[in-house]
């Protein structure tokens, strides 16, 4: 009341404001909710989420001693923030399980838990649960090449296995892609590769996963090849058919959205079975007369939505999107306004109270940022009044109708833009365009055609559906290959730092969240953010965290590759935090900065007003102590995943194999030699967990 007292004025400008967005406020519960979650994630361990928890409670204390609507305001946000940070540290408290300790080979007896087939890069990848085994993690990863897989594996079958396990690997690099954390919340101790057959001790039940199994191998049969992966994605949720080239070309389109079970295809599904039970039970007058039948549809396209949802192995964003829609329907069976913003707040509220995990995902974020910008722009009044249907000549409709999707495409990835930056460091420019042709290619086509070819093989007349579907996949292949190869197709980012992003996505929930002239305030944070990443110093040395492999950015703008002899995922991870494509890597051994021996490699290259001297071991061969020693000393930052001895030391920076086993992978900006590294002294569950001590196996594969 103190602070009432002395500032009343300033009260009843916020109060005003707050009745006239009394309508809006509750959309920000989520946002509140959310905001504990991410902070959970982003401070460094329990003392620092101890005292967030203080702060929001006290937030909430301070809320309950004002009057008024902003007093209620602070009170429920304050809670919401309380709750999400203790919603993910419960969270993440619950699903502890212990992780190998080291690698090692095993053989050994489990129950499948998953199986995914990926049937274009030639192999299968398990989910196992080992029977009986206390040295062993509870739940383990394993890859098995096709060619070693008996067929018909399904989930629930036991199986004996033996593989070279390893612990789930840190990121490669500050920024790129943490299986660890994913695999802490999955319940993944361990990864790894099988090491010849499996062989099944008992099958497995005849699941919901055998029966995606066995659709996708049906549809793979009738269209070959990458076509024949995105219908089994459509269908089952199975995308390890899609050849890698075209899922690229898929993803620099900005079509990728197309291939995972979200919130386009429950909804296709759930349409065509409303419509189709509306238009059936239509023709019987006695049921038309007696009975609602828009009621019943709604049933009906709630089952074929769950139904969906299971069919294609209920993953998260399935589950998010089934959700949504049952929220939809249940909002059409009583009347209310099919979708606006309180059911999307709804929806996200729901997901996030049973995995508050999903936040910190690309696939949450996009999904939902999706949604809302499409909801809050066409909930704005002046382009309602502009989208909505009347009366006009079908020139003019047809021209208002692709007006409609062009702005609200161009929304959607201006929105979207900012998220596959900080995940992805890429996004596409042509995503809008390209979707207007794709979205309904795929939604009125592809996916009606699908469910007729299926339908006709019961009977047998399938192939002309199939036939078709295939030309129409074929199209949407073609349109995604030819916007993917436009020139200035993708924009590159190496480097979005998380204050940046936080900032860009409070500024849009801002903007997209309140009604009144306030929200055009939001523009300050995004721009602010905007600029905050175009700023953000770009990496000029990256070195993964086994010190194996280093890229070095020369003075084209390109970066040169320590070692000739890099993996596929190497090259992906380096060429995202370097903001090029991967094959514009090029061999330090080959650049004339560079002077290369087997075994070392030393380059001098400008950066930051000043030359740099990097050295860099390149095998695990003896080199000459002196030499190393003076290589060492005439250095500036020296490299190499062996122990070097005490006797190196460069002028600025030493990265060996000790150096690097605090450090996880590096990357490093000559200009105010800022350096990022992947461990940073947190105390999040996933960096040290409880873990358990493998088996000592000897022979072929043992590490």
């Amino acid at each position: 009341m103190g602070a009432a007292k002395r500032f009343p004025k300033g009260q009843r400008v916020l109060e005003t404001w707050l009745e006239a967005e009394r309508g809006q406020i509750l959309l920000w519960l989520p946002v509140a909710f959310g905001s504990g979650i991410a902070a959970w994630f982003a401070l460094a361990g329990p003392a620092q989420w101890a005292a967030f928890l203080c702060i929001a409670l006290g937030i909430a204390a301070a809320g309950g001693a004002l009057h008024g609507r902003l007093g209620r305001v602070l009170l429920l946000g304050g809670l919401a923030m309380a709750l999400g940070c203790a919603a993910i540290w419960l969270r993440a408290e619950r699903v502890s399980a212990p992780v190998l300790a080291r690698p090692a080979v095993a053989s050994f007896e489990g129950v499948v838990v998953q199986a995914d087939a990926f049937a274009a890069r030639g192999f299968t990848r398990l989910v196992l649960a080992p029977i009986a085994r206390a040295d062993l993690p509870p739940r383990v990863r394993v890859n098995v090449d096709s060619t070693d897989l008996p067929a018909g594996l399904a989930a629930g079958a036991r199986v004996a296995v033996r593989a070279r396990l390893v612990p789930p690997p840190a990121p490669a690099l500050p920024g790129a892609y943490d299986f660890r954390r994913v695999a802490w919340f999955g319940g993944i101790g361990a990864t790894g590769k099988a090491l010849g057959p499996v062989t099944v001790r008992s099958p497995g039940s005849s699941s919901g996963q055998g029966l995606r199994a066995a659709l996708s191998t049906h549809i793979q049969a009738h269209l070959p090849g990458s076509a024949g992966g995105i219908a089994s994605a459509l269908a089952t949720g199975d995308e390890g058919a899609i050849d890698e080239a075209d899922a690229e070309a898929m993803r620099r389109a900005g079509l990728a959205h197309l291939l995972s079970v979200s919130g386009l295809h429950v909804t296709a599904v759930t349409g065509a079975a409303m419509l189709i039970v509306l238009r059936l039970l239509a023709l019987s007058p006695t049921l038309a007369l007696r009975f609602r039948l828009p009621l019943v549809a709604a049933g009906a396209g709630a089952i074929a939505a769950i139904g969906y949802t299971w069919l294609t192995g209920a993953q998260v964003p399935t589950i998010r999107s089934c959700v949504a829609a049952l929220l939809v329907l249940m909002a059409l069976m009583l009347g209310r306004e099919a979708l606006t913003l309180r059911l999307v707040a709804a929806g996200a509220v729901i997901v996030l109270l049973l995995w508050p995990e999903a936040l910190a995902g690309a696939s949450f974020q996009l999904s939902f940022a999706a949604v809302a910008a499409i909801v809050a722009l066409h909930e704005n009044p002046r382009l309602r009044r502009w989208f909505e249907r009347r009366e006009e000549a079908w020139w003019r409709r047809l021209a208002r109708n692709l007006g409609s999707l062009l702005l609200t495409g161009l929304v959607v990835e201006l929105t979207l833009m900012p998220i596959g930056l900080f995940h992805f460091h890429k996004a596409g420019l042509y995503g809008a365009m390209a979707n207007i042709i794709a979205i309904p290619l795929t939604t009125f086509v592809v996916m009606p055609l699908e469910a007729l070819a299926l339908l006709l093989d019961l009977l047998g007349l399938g192939g002309p559906a199939w036939w078709l579907a295939g030309k129409a996949l074929a199209l949407l292949l073609w349109i995604a290959h030819m916007v993917a190869d436009a020139p200035g197709s993708v924009a590159a980012l190496p480097v979005m730092p998380g204050g940046a992003f936080g900032w860009i996505a409070f500024g849009g929930l801002w903007i997209a969240l309140w009604r009144t002239r306030v929200r055009l305030i939001g523009m300050i944070p995004v721009v602010a953010g905007l600029v905050w990443a175009a700023l953000a110093p770009a990496p000029d040395l990256l070195i993964t965290g086994d010190g194996r492999h280093l890229a070095l950015r020369v003075p084209d703008g390109s970066f040169a590759l320590l070692r000739d002899r890099t993996k596929d995922f190497t090259r992906a991870s380096i060429s995202e935090m370097g903001g090029i494509e991967p094959d514009a890597l090029a061999s330090l051994a080959e650049r004339n900065e560079a002077r290369c021996s087997p075994d070392l490699c030393v380059a001098d290259v400008a950066g930051g007003g000043r030359s740099w001297r990097i050295a860099a071991t390149r095998s695990g061969y003896t080199i000459g102590w002196r030499a190393l020693v003076a290589t060492c000393a005439s250095s500036d930052i020296m490299v190499s995943e062996r122990r070097l001895p005490r006797g190196c030391r460069p002028r600025w920076l030493l990265l060996d194999r000790a150096a690097l086993a605090q450090t996880g992978g590096v990357a490093i900006s000559f200009a105010g030699r800022g350096i990022r590294t992947v461990e940073t002294g947190a105390q999040h569950p996933w960096l040290d967990p409880p873990t358990v001590q493998p088996p000592f196996e000897r022979g072929k594969g043992e590490p």
